[in-house]
């Protein structure tokens, strides 16, 4: 008697995690299936090809967002998290990042302006001032002010550190030059600010007078407060060029943000930047060169010799310090401002330029000397003083200090 069947089929769900380590599959959905066969011989049930079949199923990951995007502020807001600065610097390094978004408008702006040419004043230094050198001045420490955190502010602009009014007062010492370059202002060159964080100190506070600006013993104090270099808590700069890029160490790294015009927001571009440990690229003036010692000659001497390689340094030299530094910190190498028969301490002031920049190269695996000693070990002695610079990839430093010393 031929044995007529019928198949009936149920199915079970089996949630199971994938033996196979997938990222986009990392669980299977698994499904036990059997029949159901009637025999019509012996009027039973019996299960027949039971067996479990099973297909990948796709389940949320962690994968980066196209669009998600860190911006200063969330950054800086992470690091107040984690302790490693207070909201008290948060709001201090927040304001000097508004404070650059204003200049880097104002020198996208300048020939349209009218803010090209020289203002007509010399400034402490000796130097034509800018307009722009004046308006950035003013942007930078009407910034600092109103952050109602800082103290007492130092700026290259300035004859003297100026006290804040004691009703938007705050601890912080800042220190800055508004707008380094600004001789290249005219040409669209890279220009940009430096600036430097020292801890809080009330006793800089006590006796200012109603004219906010500070005396000799004063002086001597916020001086006192702010060496050496190695006590700086932050520093960075902010570079208008093609793109604007700030530039940010807080003593754990540097990192780099670019502005986003879109948002208006700086936008985090590269996380713990490491300078190469050796470049071929050398950045010094060198229309100086009859100037210089015979040791120095020297050393640029042989950087032009091919040798056995055949090939010769690379000289790039843009003559604004945050262009050239910025360029640097990148591809490696080597900038320098030596001293010279000229200027017997070099040009570039140690409070609010080497001593920043170099806090920043360290944080980077660099190094920042003047020649002989590291830079972030001289203590000031006066706020506009001046020293010797080379500032780059640590082999091409100590390279530079063996021909000097």
């Amino acid at each position: 008697m031929v044995a007529i069947a019928a198949a009936t089929a149920s199915s079970q769900l089996i949630f199971s995690k994938s033996l196979s380590p997938s990222r986009l599959c990392p669980f299977q959905l698994c499904v036990f299936e059997s029949k159901s066969v009637f025999s019509s011989s012996s009027g039973r049930r019996r299960l027949a090809g039971a067996g479990v079949r099973c297909m990948a199923v796709a389940a949320e990951t962690k994968q980066k967002s196209g669009y998600a995007l860190q911006t200063l502020t969330s950054w800086l807001l992470k690091q107040e998290q984690v302790g490693l600065i207070d909201a008290e610097l948060t709001i201090v390094l927040s304001s000097i990042s508004m404070a650059c978004k204003q200049i880097a408008s104002l020198v996208q702006r300048a020939n349209i302006s009218n803010l090209t040419g020289v203002q007509g004043a010399i400034n402490v230094q000796g130097e034509d001032q800018k307009k722009l050198d004046v308006v950035s001045n003013e942007v930078f420490s009407n910034c600092l002010r109103s952050s109602g955190r800082t103290g007492i502010i130092a700026s290259e602009e300035e004859d003297v550190p100026v006290a804040v009014e004691e009703s938007y007062s705050g601890n912080y010492i800042v220190v800055f030059d508004p707008l380094d370059g600004s001789s290249n202002i005219d040409a669209a060159v890279s220009t940009g600010s430096i600036f430097g964080i020292y801890s809080p100190n009330d006793e800089c506070l006590a006796d200012i007078g109603d004219d906010h600006t500070l005396g000799t013993a004063e002086q001597r104090c916020v001086v006192n407060v702010c060496q050496p270099g190695s006590n700086l808590l932050a520093a960075g700069y902010c570079m208008y060029s093609s793109s604007v890029i700030f530039v940010i160490t807080l003593g754990k790294g540097v990192f780099v943000f670019t502005l986003d015009p879109m948002y208006g927001e700086f936008v985090l571009t590269q996380e713990n930047l490491q300078i190469p440990k050796s470049g071929k690229i050398y950045a010094f003036n060198e229309g100086n060169y009859q100037l210089w010692d015979d040791k120095l000659k020297k050393y640029i001497d042989d950087l032009k010799d091919p040798g056995p390689s055949g090939k010769p340094y690379s000289a790039r030299y843009i003559g604004s310090l945050v262009g050239d530094f910025h360029r640097t910190l990148l591809y490696g190498g080597i900038y320098g401002y030596p001293r010279d028969k000229k200027s017997k301490n070099g040009k570039l002031r140690l409070l609010y330029e080497c001593a920043p920049m170099s806090f920043i190269v360290e944080q980077a695996g660099g190094k920042g000397s003047d020649g002989h000693r590291r830079i972030l070990d001289i203590e000031p002695e006066e706020i506009h003083q001046r020293v010797p610079l080379y500032i780059g990839s640590i082999e091409e430093v100590e390279k530079v200090e063996k021909y000097l010393n």
